[in-house]
């Protein structure tokens, strides 16, 4: 870290000395340079005349304005801006103050010297606070459980719930598809194993999905989460009978003023009036 604020500085101090060679080259170039392009311009003119292009009258008035602006300077009477010697190291001295001072609040609120956390020690930490995690960290510290214990299916099952909360649905998907591996029977593995593919795919419940789905509720009649999502299958593909059969036990469940079973018959409407 101290080598980097090193190399930081270096930088610094070698961009201040090319700004200021920059600026010197600019004004070396705009100083005489003017005056000798009206001395040229002046001597055009005279030839101009012996060889009988320019008329008396017009030379006369050509060169009185080459002569105005050689005595002008070419700047409308400024002089041209010039730089003094000590400018370059009031310039350079405010650079690397300014370096320093950055320098110098790094020292007081930052950590010079303190080696970089690995992730290994991070997952230590996390694994000592888990009720104060958030859900990547909290998939962390269960992903290494699992790397401890890869035959452990209560392990697999919370990685891949863990990664679902924590936005990451193939990594849950690949969660569960370990744990059924393992448990090949277990209905709730399987629903979840669908959702995650579902959201993976945007919400559309794709043909893995809709398999999982259907062997959830194979093992388990009573998944309604799994019902709820073939119930969308079977309207997507146009079959209002086959989702209400699958909603049957939802619709059972729910009671007459729960906002979700207002939304399933709101998708149903809206299915039976598609021609």
């Amino acid at each position: 870290m101290i080598l980097f604020w090193i190399l930081a500085a270096l930088m610094t101090a070698l961009a201040g000395l090319g700004v200021l060679s920059a600026a010197r080259r600019g004004v070396d170039a705009g100083g005489p340079g003017d005056a000798d392009l009206a001395s040229r311009e002046l001597a055009e003119l005279d030839r101009l005349r012996d060889r009988g292009l320019l008329e008396g009258e017009a030379h006369r008035a050509a060169r009185a304005e080459a002569g105005r602006r050689l005595l002008g300077g070419g700047g409308g009477g400024q002089a041209a801006p010039t730089a003094r010697a000590p400018d370059r190291w009031i310039v350079l001295g405010s650079i690397a103050g300014a370096a320093a001072v950055g320098l110098g609040l790094y020292a007081v609120v930052g950590a010079p010297g303190m080696p970089d956390q690995a992730y290994e020690r991070r997952v230590d930490d996390w694994a000592g606070s888990i009720e104060t995690l958030e859900p990547p960290q909290i998939a962390a510290v269960v992903a290494r459980v699992v790397e401890e214990r890869p035959g452990d299916h209560q392990a697999l099952t919370m990685l891949g719930a863990a990664r679902f909360e924590a936005g990451d649905p193939l990594g849950a998907a690949s969660a569960f598809r370990r744990a059924l591996a393992i448990q090949p029977k277990d209905a709730q593995s399987w629903a979840r194993l669908g959702e995650s593919l579902v959201r993976s795919q945007d919400g559309v419940v794709g043909i893995d999905a809709e398999a999982a789905f259907r062997e959830a509720v194979r093992l388990d009649e009573g998944q309604l989460g799994a019902r709820y999502f073939l119930g969308l299958a079977a309207i997507e593909g146009g079959d209002v009978a086959q989702a209400q059969a699958w909603w049957a036990p939802l619709f059972a469940v729910l009671g007459p003023a729960d906002p979700r079973r207002a939304e399933l018959n709101a998708a149903l409407a809206g299915a039976q009036a598609t021609p």
